[in-house]
Formats: C-alpha cells, structure tokens, sequence
C-alpha cells in the first residue's frame, strides 16, 4: 500500500490530488493547517488528517512525528501548499511581503522534506513532488501565446522559479529519492479566483503521473499534464 501524505490537501488541487490517489489505491494523509477545514476534508474523501502549517517549525515537526506513530513511514511526499501573495506593478512591493510567500512557496517545501525524508527514506521507493509552475519559467513568461506571459505576480513567479531549481538540487544531492516538479498549468482555484480554463482535476493530472509511475523513472524533471518539459 502506497502512503502519500500532501500539504495543502483541504481544497483545490491537494484535495484533488488526495481523492484521485485514494481511488486509485493510496492511503493518503491529508495535511491542511485549518484543522477544521482539513478535518471535514479527510472524512469526506476517507483520508487521514494531520494538522501542519508549513510555517512554523513546531508544527511541521509534530506532523512529521505524528505519521511516524500511525503509518511509520511514508512513499510519496506532495509539497502542495503554497499562496500567490500580491499581483500586479511592484512599486510598492515590501520585504515582508516578499518574505511572507517564500516562507510558504520555498522555505515551507524545505521545511517539510527535512522533517520526512527519514519517513520517506523507510520506502522501498521514495517520491518527492514539488508543485511549482510555469509561471516561474522565464520562456513560458515571455511567450505571448502562453496565458503565463500576461500576468504580473512578481513573488509568486519568483518563489516558483526558486522551488523548480530546489528541486532540481534535491535531485542531484538525494540520490535515493525520486524528485520532481509537477506545473498544473493554468487551473481553476481559490489561488486565481477560479479564473483558469482548466479543472482542477486536468491540473492534478501531472502530480497523480509523479506519484503513481513506480521505480525506474529520472529524477530532476519538471513535468505537466502532457509530459516532461523543459524549463529556462
């Protein structure tokens, strides 16, 4: 049995993420920081929940132990967490604000596969999927027939475009851990006020790939629904 524990998992893309790996299979552990919220969500969809805010050291420590005494390891990490902090001009763009969105985007991400890895590391196939985006690309940015190119969201671009390149240093260091990037591409959710054309369940196609393809693929890429694809 498949054990995927995903951050982020009471709505949009982790919770879709959750039922399509429960329906094919996984025992899936629904990580959320609203405990109320999360809660509702693993009962509906038959999951485990586990509180973590990503966040916060404590929390992501005591989720990281509370695994440990139920499942005792697991196979599939999903860092889905993630907020888009301010869009539009940047004139008055703060530090804080900056730092607000990378300590959720990046800084959650290494939080949270530092505290699994020696859960993951007790898997006879280890997977660790980064959800990062396009929108951190900067040919997917500048290409005019790509909806990435008109959006201006100067902190969520970026703590894209630094989690795609943790991931790949991930890849290269955790030799005995697959790690990869999932891009959803343009989906409808919370994140965008459901403005994107595609479903949420078209936008977990890539992460149920990543988490569902067995030993013997590469680690390092950045994949999407359709494929691997590059990322510059």
């Amino acid at each position: 049995m498949t054990i995927t524990f995903i951050t982020g998992a009471n709505k949009g893309l982790g919770r879709e993420t959750a039922r399509r790996l429960i329906d094919l299979g996984h025992t899936v552990v629904v990580g959320a920081r609203d405990p109320e919220l999360g809660a509702v969500t693993a009962d509906t969809l038959g999951a485990r929940f586990v509180q973590i805010d990503v966040t916060d050291n404590d929390s992501v420590a005591a989720a990281a132990a509370d695994v440990e005494k139920h499942e005792g390891r697991i196979d599939v990490l999903v860092n889905n967490a993630g907020v888009h902090g301010p869009f539009g001009d940047p004139s008055d763009l703060t530090g804080d604000a900056v730092l607000d969105v990378l300590n959720v985007n990046l800084v959650g991400v290494v939080r949270t596969t530092t505290a699994f890895l020696p859960l993951l590391r007790r898997s006879s196939d280890p997977v660790i999927i980064n959800v990062s985006s396009a929108m951190g690309s900067l040919s997917a940015t500048h290409d005019p027939a790509r909806p990435e190119s008109g959006v201006i969201a100067p902190v969520y671009t970026s703590s894209k475009a630094a989690l795609t390149m943790l991931t790949t240093q991930y890849a290269k260091a955790l030799t005995d851990v697959r790690v990869n990037a999932a891009d959803p591409g343009y989906t409808a959710t919370d994140l965008n006020g459901h403005s994107g054309p595609q479903t949420v369940t078209e936008g977990t196609d890539a992460i149920v790939t990543l988490a569902t393809e067995g030993p013997g693929h590469r680690s390092g890429r950045f994949v999407d629904r359709h494929g691997e694809i590059a990322w510059s």
